[in-house]
C-alpha cells in the first residue's frame, strides 16, 4: 500500500462526487491535498472537511490546466495528480448540433483538460518520479450493455480519446519514472447519475450502481496495485467482449489469421 502520509496531492473535480471522495480519502491516508473545481461554495466546503488547500478554477479555459498545475506546484510539490473534472452528455449522435458550445466544453474538460494537465506535470516534475490518475469511464471501453440507447455518444467519444491518449503518454513516460493510471467507473452516484436515479437504492441491478465512496476506495487500491487500467465493476471486462470477439472474427472471415 502507498503511503501517503506528507505526500503532495492535487485532485480535480474535487467539490462532489468521485473527486470528494478521493480526496477524502485521500486526506484521511495523510496526504497534503489540494482540491480544485469551478463550483467554489463546494470547493470550499471539501477544503473545510478535509483540511484541503482550494483551487477555484474552470478547466474549459485553455490555460487553466497548465495555470492550475503551477499553483498547485507552487504551494506543494505533486506526488500524485487525479485529473478528475468532467461534465456530461446525453443525446443521440443523430441530433447533435456539431457546433454547440456545449460539445466544445465537452471536450476541452472531459479530454484535453486531462492531457494538459499531465503534459504541464511532466514537465514540472523534470525528471522527478510522479503519477497521475486520469479519470476516463466504463465507456472509455465499449458501448456498456445497461446504458444502451442512453445517448451517451459524444461523452463516451470524450473518455474513448483519453483512454487511448493515456496509452500513449504511458509509453512516453515508462523512462521517466512517472507512473500513469485510469481510473474507468461503470455507474457512479454522482450528480451526472442523480437527476435519472434520485434513489440509488432503485437504480436498475444491471448498473452495479456505486457510491462514489466505494469508487475512490477502488481508485486507490489500483493505486495500490500499480495498475494501468482500474475498472471499478467486473461488468466492464464482459462488455468489452463484442468489439474483441468481432475483431477476431472479421480477422477469420478476411482469411487472414495467423496459422
Amino acid at each position: 500500500m502507498i503511503d501517503w502520509r506528507g505526500k503532495g496531492v492535487l485532485v480535480t473535480g474535487a467539490a462532489s462526487g468521485i473527486g470528494r471522495a478521493l480526496a477524502v480519502q485521500l486526506a484521511a491516508r495523510g496526504a497534503k491535498v489540494i482540491v480544485a473545481d469551478v463550483n467554489a461554495d463546494a470547493l470550499h466546503a471539501v477544503a473545510a472537511e478535509t483540511g484541503a488547500h482550494a483551487i477555484i478554477c474552470d478547466l474549459a479555459d485553455p490555460a487553466a490546466p497548465a495555470a492550475l498545475v503551477a499553483e498547485a506546484i507552487a504551494r506543494e510539490p505533486l506526488d500524485l495528480v487525479c485529473s478528475n473534472a468532467g461534465v456530461g452528455r446525453n443525446k443521440r449522435l443523430v441530433n447533435e448540433a456539431y457546433d454547440d458550445d456545449v460539445i466544445e466544453r465537452l471536450f476541452a474538460i472531459n479530454f484535453f483538460a486531462g492531457l494538459k494537465i499531465a503534459q504541464a506535470y511532466v514537465r514540472a516534475l523534470d525528471g522527478k518520479p510522479g503519477r497521475i490518475m486520469l479519470t476516463g469511464s466504463e465507456n472509455s471501453l465499449s458501448v456498456p450493455s445497461a446504458v444502451r440507447g442512453a445517448g451517451l455518444g459524444l461523452y463516451a467519444a470524450t473518455k474513448h480519446a483519453l483512454l487511448i491518449a493515456a496509452e500513449w503518454l504511458a509509453d512516453e513516460v515508462k523512462d521517466k519514472g512517472v507512473n500513469v493510471h485510469v481510473l474507468m467507473p461503470g455507474a457512479v452516484y454522482t450528480g451526472l447519475t442523480a437527476p435519472k436515479i434520485p434513489d440509488p437504492a432503485k437504480a436498475p441491478a444491471a448498473l452495479d450502481l456505486l457510491m462514489p465512496d466505494v469508487c475512490a476506495e477502488r481508485a486507490l487500491r489500483g493505486l495500490d496495485l500499480g495498475l494501468f487500467y482500474i475498472p471499478t465493476q467486473p461488468h466492464l471486462a464482459d462488455d468489452m467482449a463484442p468489439r474483441t470477439e468481432g475483431v477476431a472474427a472479421a480477422v477469420r472471415a478476411l482469411g487472414i489469421a495467423k496459422t
